[in-house]
C-alpha cells in the first residue's frame, strides 16, 4: 500500500476532519505513525504520552514569561500531533479499543484544564484584574466543553447516518453499561470503571444537550445521500468550533502573548457562532424527519 493510500486509510471521512487537522496536524501525525508503526507502542500509550506533553504545556503557561508561553505553544502543537497520531495508529493497525476512545477524550479535557489553570496562574493572577480574568477563564473553559460536546455529537451522527452504521453513542452506552455492571460484580478494574463512569455521564449530558431523550440515532433512517448533502456544509461550520481549531487559536495567542484575545474570542465569538448554527441545524433535522415521514406514508 502506498503512503498516500495509508494516509487516507488513517483518516476518518474528510468531511468530518477539522481544517487545521487536514492541512497540518494529521500529516505530521502520519509521519509519527509511520515512525512508530513497527514498534510495540500502542495507541493508548501514545495517548498517555500526549497527556504528559499537554500537562507540561500547562506548567509552562503557569510560569508566566513570554519565553515560557512560546514553549507552551510549541508543546501544544506536539500534543495535538500526538493526539491525532493515536487514532491514526489505531486505524492503521486495527487495534483500537472502546476504552482507548474514552481515554483519548478524557485526556483532552485533562490537558484543557491544565492549560486553563496554567493561564490563570501565569496570566490572570499576574494581571491588574485577577478576579475578572479568572472568571473569564472559567467561562472560556465551560464554553470549550460545550463546543466539544456539540461538535463531537454532530460529527459522529454524520458518520453514523452517512455510513449507515449503528449509532456510535447508543451502541457504546449499552455496551459500557454492561461492562460497568460486570466490573462491579467482579471487583477491581478501578481505572476502567472510572473512565466508563465518566463517559456514561458525558454521553447522557451530550444527548440532553443535542437531542433530548431521543436516541442518538433518531435520524439513522434518513436517506444517507440526502443527509450527506443537507449536512456537510453545516458540519463544516460546526468543526470551526472543534478542539483542534481552538487549540490552534490558543497557540497563536500564546506566541504573541494575547490571552485576552483568545478568552474573549472563545466566550463571545465562539458562543455566538454556536447560537447561530443551532437553529440552522434544527431546521435541517426537522426537514429530514418530515421528508422521511412523507416517504414512509407514500
Amino acid at each position: 500500500m502506498s503512503w498516500r493510500a495509508e494516509y487516507r486509510a488513517s483518516l476518518k471521512m474528510i468531511e468530518v476532519e477539522e481544517f487545521f487537522d487536514l492541512i497540518f496536524y494529521r500529516p505530521l501525525a502520519f509521519l509519527v505513525v509511520k515512525t512508530i508503526a513497527r514498534t510495540s507502542l500502542t495507541p493508548n500509550q501514545v495517548t498517555l504520552i500526549a497527556m504528559v506533553v499537554g500537562i507540561v504545556a500547562g506548567v509552562c503557561f503557569a510560569v508566566g514569561t513570554p519565553g515560557a508561553w512560546i514553549a507552551a505553544a510549541l508543546l501544544l502543537v506536539v500534543y495535538d500531533v500526538l493526539d491525532c497520531a493515536d487514532g491514526q495508529l489505531a486505524r492503521l493497525k486495527n487495534n483500537g479499543t472502546r476504552i482507548g476512545r474514552i481515554l483519548d477524550g478524557f485526556i483532552d479535557y485533562i490537558v484543557s484544564v491544565a492549560a486553563y489553570v496554567g493561564i490563570g496562574i501565569g496570566f490572570a493572577s499576574a494581571s491588574d484584574q485577577p478576579l475578572f480574568w479568572w472568571v473569564m477563564l472559567v467561562a472560556a473553559g465551560a464554553s470549550y466543553a460545550v463546543h466539544a460536546v456539540l461538535v463531537d455529537y454532530y460529527r459522529n451522527r454524520f458518520l453514523d447516518v452517512v455510513l449507515q452504521r449503528r449509532s456510535t453513542f447508543d451502541a457504546d452506552i449499552a455496551a459500557f453499561e454492561q461492562d460497568y455492571a460486570r466490573m462491579q460484580r467482579e471487583g477491581g478494574h478501578m481505572v476502567e470503571r472510572l473512565l466508563i463512569a465518566v463517559y456514561l455521564v458525558y454521553s447522557r449530558v451530550q444527548r440532553r444537550m443535542t437531542s433530548g431523550d431521543r436516541p442518538h440515532g433518531h435520524l439513522a433512517t434518513a436517506d444517507p445521500t440526502t443527509y450527506y448533502h443537507r449536512n456537510r456544509v453545516v458540519l463544516r461550520f460546526w468543526l470551526l468550533l472543534g478542539p483542534t481549531t481552538q487549540i490552534t487559536v490558543l497557540v497563536i495567542c500564546a506566541l504573541i502573548g494575547r490571552f485576552d484575545v483568545y478568552v474573549f474570542g472563545l466566550v463571545i465569538v465562539g458562543n455566538l457562532w454556536a447560537l447561530v448554527l443551532l437553529p440552522f441545524q434544527r431546521r435541517i433535522d426537522r426537514q429530514l424527519k418530515t421528508r422521511h415521514a412523507v416517504e414512509i406514508v407514500e
